[in-house]
């Protein structure tokens, strides 16, 4: 047997990735872990400050590009897409990062409510593959697929609303689903989908947790590893799935949650 290129197999030096939200919580762990291992980063947001700061924090490794945009407007994203199609002639990865997190009481929730959530939770992610996906495919191969990352959540899985989340919880269910899908017809055409769903991890979505310590103690017993998600977590896993060592692997929900999903 030839001698295999551990090193090689898990870099991603040179890929072109675009994430969405990627200045924040998860999306800004994701980012930082992928501009160290040497990508063109593509960071699509609204908050400035947020960018700058992170961009500044990661001037040693070159930081990234930052494209402004509101996902939830379709024209912003129309022009989002002719910007990205005008600066790449390929797309490495697509990690579709940007959400919202609504839980109102059950009788509160209005159909703009629901609509907001659906809308960038689950519409977006699948205008932005839609458009983006003649970039991908030029990328893409037998060997080393292209890949789109579709960030999910645990609470499209457990049976739980955490506190009221009925619309978040649907668009992250449906989220998963459409991974599933669009990996059974993107395969043949060199791309993988798979999603990472995550469990706690610090961010504005969690902020009203570790603001309460009697909430956040009750929290980390529920997690077996006792501890919420960090940065090299999200950003290891979003590294193997665009890295060649996932080239098998498509149609996948990576519950990265420290054991919540099995936890008695």
């Amino acid at each position: 047997m030839s001698s295999i290129d551990l090193i090689g197999l898990f870099s991603v030096a040179g890929k072109t990735v675009l994430v969405t939200g990627g200045a924040k919580g998860i999306g800004a762990m994701i980012t930082r872990c992928l501009v160290a291992a040497g990508c063109r980063v593509l960071v699509v947001g609204r908050d400035h400050v947020a960018a700058n700061s992170l961009n500044h924090e990661l001037a040693e490794y070159g930081g990234f590009e930052f494209i402004s945009c509101d996902l939830s407007c379709n024209d912003q994203l129309a022009d989002l897409l002719h910007v990205v199609q005008n600066s790449c002639s390929q797309l490495d990865a697509l990690i579709n990062n940007s959400g919202i997190f609504h839980a109102p009481p059950l009788g509160s929730v209005t159909e703009q409510d629901w609509s907001a959530v659906m809308n960038l939770n689950l519409q977006s992610p699948f205008l932005l593959i839609q458009g983006l996906c003649p970039l991908l495919e030029k990328a893409g191969t037998a060997d080393d697929p292209a890949r789109i990352i579709n960030i999910g959540s645990v609470g499209g899985i457990l049976g739980k609303s955490f506190g009221g989340a009925y619309a978040y919880g649907c668009s992250k269910a449906a989220i998963h689903q459409l991974t599933r899908t669009l990996a059974s017809d993107l395969c043949a055409r060199n791309i993988n989908v798979n999603a990472i769903a995550p469990g706690f991890f610090p961010s504005d979505l969690t902020a009203g947790v570790v603001a309460d310590a009697e909430v956040e103690r009750a929290v980390l017993d529920s997690i077996p590893a006792h501890r919420f998600g960090r940065t090299t977590d999200v950003g290891g896993t979003a590294i193997y799935l665009i890295s060649r060592a996932s080239a098998y692997l498509t149609g996948s929900v990576v519950a990265l949650d420290g054991g919540l999903m099995i936890a008695p």
